[in-house]
This record gives structure tokens, C-alpha cells and sequence, in this order.
């Protein structure tokens, strides 16, 4: 069994972060770890407060997990800090975990911001460098470059500028654009363009967790980086589309929906 380590922050409604990360490791058939960055307090209409985890806490909770167990793949989410940033940059410099995914999360779908502004500079001179894939969506994406990316010739633009700062691999996630919903995945070399579905739902809380805890998990279970990228988009596709109904805002997808139809409970 391949083990996987998130380091992000908690959600305290379940749908996204650190909770997301390990049902979505669970429902892909690998052992999930944790480092929490953040606690959130949240639910299904916004986040509400965060406290950050003293940087030390973070390391200790990473030397923790590598001194003992091996790690196979490691996805970073929410890290608002400039501090906790560098903690966890140090320590995988260390580590040296042959798979690194960053999900660059920088605002909740409510809004809310989770990088402080001063720590987003840290992340990119940080985190992108040992990022073997890194997920941005087109505001965090526009975020890191410096401009506006609002459509398909932005995207493979700023792309190329990400894979400049460091990052062997980029999956920029088009679901802001105006007209589809394309992903492109760029590795310096090839730009592959992957079609998205639009799927008529609320509830897509913690949607980019999930996808890029999926992506770690399938890079881990050895598959290339087109085949990951096109199987976790099937599977969080399936899981929006049989979202969980929970709460008055935006509902979580359903990490197990396969697991629950093999087992007759759907």
C-alpha cells in the first residue's frame, strides 16, 4: 500500500481540506497521513476563523511522520503563513519525498482569504521550486504570474512562466473561463489540453482538494502524469456529480460514491 501525507489546514464541516485529503486517499486505496497547518473554523456557507499552528508544531508533526514511516507521495493545501511555509519547504528539502503536489489555495469558494498576502511571494520562492505538480486555478494562477489569466492562450502563457519559477509540472484548472471548462497540464515540454464537463451543482466544496489529493495518490500508484491527471478528473467528476446534499450552503462531493455502489449502498 502506498502511503500519502497532506500538509493543510482542517475543515471543520469535512468537505475540504485535510479531512477531503484522507477520504479521497482512503477511496483511492492508499494510507493517509496528516500535518495540520490550520485550523478552520467552517461549514457549508464559509469559513468563519482561522488560527495557524505554531510553525514549530508543524515540524514536529513532519519529522514525526518521515522519521518512521515511509512517504510515497506528499500534497500540500492550505499553508497561510510565511513561516509555516518555510518550515515545510526545509523539512522536504530534507525529506526529499520523490512526489510533491501543491494546491496553491489562496481564498475559500466563500471568499474567505487563506494566504496572508505577504506569505503568497514566500510560496511561490518556497514551495513551487520542489513541487513536482502544482494545481493552481486561473485567479491563483494569475496570483503567482502577475496578470490576468482569463483564457486558453493566458493559460499556457502563464503556465510556462510557473514552470520558470521552479515547478516541473503545472495542471492549471479552467473552470473560470468563460467559455469550457478545459484544463491544461504543461510539464516544459508538452502542453496537453484535458475537456472538462460543467456539472449543474452547488456543491462543490472542497472540489480542488480533492483533485489534487487524487492526483498524489494516482502519481504515488505509479501511473504517468497525463494518466493521473485524466483518471483523479474522473473520479472528482464522478464525485460532483453525486454530491452530498449536507448543510444550507455549498455541499461536499462524495469521496466514496464508488466504494458505496460496490457495496450496494447506493
Amino acid at each position: 500500500m502506498k502511503h500519502l501525507l497532506t500538509i493543510e489546514g482542517s475543515d471543520s464541516s469535512g468537505g475540504a481540506g485535510i479531512q477531503a485529503d484522507l477520504k479521497t486517499f482512503a477511496a483511492l486505496g492508499t494510507y493517509g497521513m496528516s500535518v495540520i497547518t490550520a485550523v478552520t473554523a467552517q461549514n457549508t456557507c464559509g469559513v468563519t476563523m482561522v488560527q495557524n499552528i505554531d510553525e514549530k508544531v508543524v515540524e514536529a508533526q513532519i519529522n514525526a511522520v518521515f522519521d518512521d514511516i515511509r512517504v510515497d507521495a506528499v500534497k500540500i493545501g492550505m499553508v497561510s503563513d510565511k513561516q509555516i511555509i518555510k518550515t515545510i519547504a526545509a523539512r522536504l528539502r530534507f525529506y526529499k519525498p520523490a512526489i510533491i503536489v501543491v494546491d496553491p489555495v489562496m481564498v475559500s469558494k466563500s471568499g474567505y482569504r487563506l494566504l496572508d498576502p505577504d506569505a503568497c511571494e514566500t510560496l511561490i520562492k518556497e514551495l513551487l521550486p520542489i513541487a513536482t505538480l502544482v494545481t493552481p486555478n486561473l485567479p491563483e494562477a494569475a496570483v503567482i504570474v502577475g496578470y490576468e489569466v482569463t483564457n486558453k492562450k493566458d493559460m499556457l502563457k502563464a503556465a510556462r512562466d510557473i514552470i520558470a519559477l521552479g515547478a516541473k509540472s503545472v495542471l492549471m484548472k479552467g473552470g473560470h473561463l468563460q467559455d469550457s471548462a478545459d484544463d491544461l497540464l504543461y510539464d516544459g515540454i508538452d502542453a496537453i489540453w484535458f475537456t472538462g464537463e460543467r456539472i449543474n451543482t452547488k456543491n462543490t466544496h472542497g472540489t480542488g482538494c480533492t483533485l489534487s489529493s487524487a492526483l498524489a495518490a494516482n502519481l504515488a500508484l505509479g501511473l504517468s502524469l497525463p494518466d493521473a491527471v485524466r483518471i483523479s478528473k474522473d473520479y472528482i467528476s464522478i464525485a460532483i456529480a453525486n454530491a452530498l446534499d449536507i448543510g444550507s450552503g455549498c455541499g461536499p462531493t462524495h469521496h466514496f460514491v464508488n466504494l458505496y455502489r460496490k457495496a450496494g449502498l447506493l
